[in-house]
């Protein structure tokens, strides 16, 4: 029962279906294109609309009759031909009987047309901005303790870049292509691919993985948001524990917000999120250049410091990238990089999404995030060495006012995204335990919120190093969003074309299934090493 938006274009010669947006229950809006002598009044110029089919259906028969009598404008031909050759073939959706017209296509008033999608509203610029602000988090500030866990010399920097920059180059591929496995199976989210390429089983696996994941995303904001209100009490002279921070902020900040029903109103604290990052990272610029922790010219603040928060630096260098405990940081780049859930949603919002344009948002994206990492990377571990904490701020001075603004500067920007990702987790669990809708009442829903916040906020007082939670979170969670289901899908999705499929797809079938393997082994490995130094 999921409606969707198509465009009706004449004589594509393989037309290809994917939804732009998805409804249940809603009103749903279908544009036919056409030729200016069609006798059915479809309009001339290929994108312009002339009619807007406006339906509200709850049957996928009595769905595609609508469409077929209010394109065909009223012509028996027109409803006929989509019928007998769509409707009465198809079972399951109103998506997967367009897709079956649009497979053969059909007639229409004497003209030959199939069913395209009419692609989202999103300019190339947009989605690209949207999505480096997905993508850089705040695992970024974990990343330098990454480095930290093989080396403690300046050099280590040199593998480490190669390593971040090889790692968003694969991320960017496999998010890539879970926009053509999109694509393929005319599908608009992450569960809707895997179900039409690999098929039901296994559906409940992928939506708990990412469940999990959108909590382990909720679970690092409250760590995080316990070390930066303690250090922002400890500047304020107020002497305060990380767990009474974390509860503090929890019963005062959190718990009001997320039982917002409306969550539009928090949207813009996203951006400000990502310019918290920004300033975060001029800020540990401004410090590494200045020298103000820096031991050979007495840095100001290093009296401030407790011992093991000290910069310390050896000799292990570039050369012991080549040990097993670089795999640490290939982890912990895994969780800051994971952006793929939310891949399918840019793909169906891109105003003309084809393949080519996906990829320009793809690479823009990713290759900025990756240049990002680098520099945030950089100024930590040169400043501070193998001291660096899995939360970078940690090492900064209660005293030092830069520090400080981007304490609060995050917090805000956190505390008010919470929520957003907070509710993904609600819906679900509401999702995989199949609730149905009359049991879904505010009570209700309130109540699974505090229950949820309560054991989110039970972990955060219990673990402590971020550094390591993003290790294993990427080395398992985001190892299976990211390599596992999509190369999967891709596989299935070249598989079912059979003889159709080129040599050049099943090759990058086998390609993707390889470097799944290798995700497996480096996240396992990774997270074994991450226990172990823990």
């Amino acid at each position: 029962r999921t409606n969707r938006i198509f465009t009706m274009t004449e004589d594509e010669t393989e037309p290809i279906l994917a939804p732009s947006k998805s409804y249940r229950g809603s009103i749903v809006s279908y544009e036919a294109v056409g030729h200016e002598d069609d006798p059915e009044g479809l309009t001339s110029g290929a994108g312009q609309a002339r009619r807007t089919v406006t339906i509200t259906t709850v049957e996928d028969l009595r769905a595609c009759e609508a469409i077929a009598s209010g394109l065909g404008g009223g012509g028996g031909g027109g409803r006929e031909s989509l019928v007998s050759r769509g409707v009465r073939s198809m079972r399951g959706s109103l998506r997967a009987s367009l897709a079956n017209s649009a497979r053969r296509s059909f007639r229409l008033g004497g003209r030959r047309v199939s069913v395209r999608d009419a692609g989202g509203s999103a300019t190339v610029t947009n989605e690209t901005f949207n999505l480096i602000k997905n993508i850089v988090g705040c695992g970024v500030l974990s990343v330098p303790r990454g480095i930290a866990a093989f080396a403690n010399a300046p050099s280590a920097m040199y593998p480490a870049t190669v390593l971040i920059a090889v790692t968003g180059a694969i991320f960017g591929y496999f998010f890539h292509l879970l926009g053509r496995v999109c694509r393929v199976t005319q599908t608009a989210t992450y569960r809707e691919a895997w179900e039409q390429s690999v098929g039901e089983s296994g559906s409940l696996v992928v939506a708990l993985v990412n469940t999990l994941k959108a909590a382990l995303g909720n679970l690092s904001y409250s760590m995080i948001l316990g070390n930066l209100i303690r250090d922002i009490l400890k500047t304020a002279g107020v002497a305060a524990s990380r767990t009474a921070a974390i509860l503090g902020v929890t019963v005062v900040v959190l718990l009001p917000l997320c039982m917002f029903k409306n969550l539009k109103v928090l949207a813009p604290f996203s951006i400000a999120g990502l310019g918290g990052m920004l300033f975060t990272g001029a800020s540990m610029g401004i410090r590494y250049f200045d020298g103000s922790y820096d031991v050979a010219r007495d840095g100001r603040f290093l009296d401030d410091l407790e011992e093991e928060m000290m910069p310390s630096f050896g000799a292990k260098g570039a050369g012991y990238a080549l040990t097993p405990q670089v795999l640490v940081l290939a982890c912990m780049l895994f969780e800051s990089f994971v952006a793929h859930y939310n891949a399918p949603r840019y793909y169906v919002e891109l105003e003309n999404n084809t393949v080519r344009r996906f990829a320009a948002v793809t690479v823009n994206s990713f290759g900025v995030s990756s240049a990002f990492f680098v520099v945030v990377a950089a100024f930590g571990f040169l400043t501070f060495g193998e001291s660096c904490s899995g939360l970078i701020l940690d090492n900064y001075s209660a005293q030092d006012t830069l520090a400080t603004m981007s304490r609060i500067g995050l917090s805000f920007a956190i505390a008010f995204t919470y929520p957003i990702l907070f509710i993904g987790v609600r819906d679900g669990i509401l999702d995989m335990l199949m609730v149905p809708s009359e049991l879904q009442t505010t009570n209700n829903l309130n109540f699974l919120s505090v229950v949820l916040l309560a054991v989110i906020t039970t972990l955060a007082v219990m673990f402590t190093d971020l550094g390591l939670v993003s290790a294993v979170g990427g080395g398992t969670l985001a190892t299976a969003t990211v390599f596992v289901f999509p190369a999967l899908m891709f596989y299935h999705a070249v598989k079912a074309r059979g003889d159709k499929a080129t040599a050049a797809q099943k090759a990058e079938a086998n390609f993707s299934i390889a470097l799944m393997c290798l995700g497996i082994v480096m996240g396992v490995i990774g997270v074994v090493l991450a226990v172990q130094g823990e």
